[in-house]
C-alpha cells in the first residue's frame, strides 16, 4: 500500500485541491474545450484555495464530448497538447449511445497505468503471478490498461485475445494462471463452457482471484456468489470508463465495497440532474475530475453510474471514500414500468438467486407512454421449467411490486456475450409474432 493510500482527510483534501490547480494552469490556454468552460465560469487555477470551490467548475457530461466531436472530427478540441505527441487510442463501448473516440499521450497512458497498479495491490497480486486476460482486446479500453499495467508491476500477463472460449480454458489449462481479468458475464460464460466439457475441473483449476469489471456484476451478491463458487476463487470488482480512467477498486478486507482512488481523483456524489450534494449513505450520481491525465481529462463529469458512499474507516488500512454495493445502476439505464422505477441490476440480483438459470434477458417494450418488462430465462437440463417461471415470478412481484412475466426459451437461444453483457433490452414496440407468456 501507498503511503497517499493512507492520508488522512485533511492531508488528502489538501493534495487534491494542489493536483487540481496544477491541472487548471496546464489546460488553460492550451486545451481549447476547457478553456472556454473555465472562462465562462471564470474560474482560473490561482482562485482555487479548497475543495468547497470545487462546486464553481463547471461540470462535463458526454453529449457535450459526443457534440463536441461530431462538430469537430475526429478528436473534439478537448485535447491539451498537438495531436501528433498522442500515442494510445481507445473508445467506449457504445452501449448507451455514440462512442466516444479518446486518446492518451505516453504520460497520460502511464498515469492510467499506475491507477490500474492500484487495482493489483488491493487484489494482493504480487510480482511474479500468471495473470490471464480472457479479452478480445479490441478498440475499447476494458483491460488494455491492466495488461500493460501488470507487466511493469512484474506479473506475468498472458493475452487471450481472439481465441473461442475453449480454447481459452486449455489455455488456463496449460499456463496455470492464479489470476483471470475480466467481465462478471465472460468469467460466468467460462465457467458454464467448462462445467460442460469437464465437471468440476474448473474448482480446481488453479485461479485464485478473478478480478471483474466493466459491469456491476461483481458487487452485485448473487452474482459474485456464483461466480465464486464456480471458480473456487475471490472476486475482486473494479470500476472506471474510458473517458475517466480505472477510478475504483475493491479491498480483500471489505468484500462489497469499492475504494475510490481520492490519490488521483476528485470524487463527488450529486443528485442526479443537479448540483446538490447528497449525504453519505444516500444514493446518487457519482460526478468525477481525474488530477493526472493532462493529455485529455474530464472535470466534474457526470457519469451517470448511481452509487451510495461512505467514508468510515476501513479494515484495510485506506482512508479512501468507498462505493457501498459498488455501482448499483446507472442514472440512464432507469425504465418506469408501471409507475415503479427498474435497474438492470436489481433484476439481475433477484435472477442470479436461482442456480437453475442458465441465462436471461429482460425485454422492456415501449407503447406510446406506456412501458411493460418481461423476463426470458434458459433453465439446465435437469430444472423443472414452469417451477423456476412460477418462482421467480413470485420473486419479482416482491421486489419491485409488479407482476413481470417470465418465459422459458431453449437453452443456448439467448446471447452469450465476452465482453459487457446487454441483457437489458428495450423495444419501441412488440415484434410481429412474438409474444412472451406469463
Amino acid at each position: 500500500m501507498l503511503p497517499e493510500e493512507r492520508l488522512d482527510r485533511d492531508a488528502l483534501h489538501a493534495r487534491q485541491i494542489a493536483r487540481l490547480r496544477e491541472l487548471l494552469a496546464a489546460l488553460q490556454g492550451r486545451n481549447p474545450f476547457y478553456t472556454r468552460k473555465l472562462e465562462g465560469a471564470g474560474v482560473t487555477a490561482a482562485s482555487l484555495r479548497c475543495p468547497d470551490d470545487l462546486a464553481r467548475l463547471p461540470f462535463t457530461t458526454k453529449a457535450e464530448l459526443v457534440a463536441d466531436q461530431a462538430t469537430n472530427p475526429p478528436w473534439g478540441t478537448a485535447l491539451t497538447y498537438a495531436v501528433d505527441q498522442y500515442t494510445r487510442y481507445c473508445q467506449t463501448s457504445s452501449t448507451t449511445g455514440t462512442p466516444l473516440r479518446w486518446i492518451d499521450t505516453n504520460e497520460s497512458w502511464q498515469w492510467m497505468l499506475d491507477c490500474w497498479k492500484a487495482v493489483y495491490r488491493a487484489a494482493r497480486v504480487p510480482p511474479g503471478e500468471r495473470v490471464f486476460f480472457p479479452f478480445s482486446f479490441g478498440p475499447f479500453l476494458g483491460f488494455w490498461a491492466g495488461f500493460e499495467a501488470g507487466a511493469q508491476a512484474g506479473l506475468h500477463v498472458i493475452p487471450g485475445g481472439g481465441m473461442s472460449s475453449e480454447l481459452r480454458l486449455a489455455m488456463i489449462d496449460a499456463t496455470k494462471p492464479s489470476v483471470v481479468c475480466c467481465t462478471p458475464t465472460y468469467a460466468l460464460r467460462l465457467a458454464d463452457v467448462a462445467e460442460a466439457q469437464s465437471p468440476g475441473w474448473l474448482a480446481s483449476a488453479g485461479v485464485r482471484v478473478i478480478i471483474v469489471a466493466g459491469e456491476p456484476g461483481g458487487s452485485i451478491v448473487p452474482t459474485r456468489r456464483r461466480i465464486e463458487h464456480a471458480w473456487r476463487a475471490r472476486v475482486i470488482d473494479h470500476h472506471g470508463l474510458t473517458e475517466v480512467g480505472p477510478v475504483s477498486f475493491e479491498c480483500w478486507d471489505a468484500p462489497g465495497f469499492l475504494h475510490l482512488n481520492e490519490a488521483e481523483y476528485i470524487c463527488e456524489v450529486l443528485e442526479p440532474g443537479s448540483d446538490r450534494s447528497v449525504a453519505d449513505g444516500e444514493r446518487g450520481e457519482l460526478v468525477i475530475t481525474n488530477l493526472g491525465r493532462v493529455a485529455h481529462p474530464v472535470i466534474r463529469y457526470r457519469t451517470g453510474d448511481v452509487v451510495v458512499r461512505r467514508r468510515e474507516p476501513c479494515a484495510c488500512g485506506r482512508t479512501f471514500a468507498r462505493l457501498e454495493g459498488g455501482v448499483l445502476a446507472r442514472v440512464d439505464d432507469m425504465v418506469n414500468v408501471r409507475g415503479v422505477n427498474v435497474f438492470p441490476a436489481a433484476v439481475e440480483s433477484v435472477v442470479r438467486e436461482f442456480g437453475e438459470i442458465m441465462e436471461f434477458r429482460a425485454v422492456v417494450r415501449r407503447q406510446e407512454s406506456l412501458s411493460s418488462l418481461a423476463v426470458q430465462i434458459e433453465v439446465t437440463p435437469t430444472g423443472d421449467e414452469a417451477a423456476v417461471c412460477a418462482r421467480l415470478t413470485s420473486q419479482l412481484r416482491q421486489a419491485f411490486g409488479l407482476t413481470i412475466p417470465v418465459a422459458a426459451v431453449p437453452l443456448g437461444s439467448l446471447p452469450r456475450f465476452e465482453v459487457k453483457g446487454r441483457r437489458f433490452v428495450i423495444e419501441s414496440r412488440e415484434p410481429p409474432g412474438e409474444r412472451l407468456n406469463p
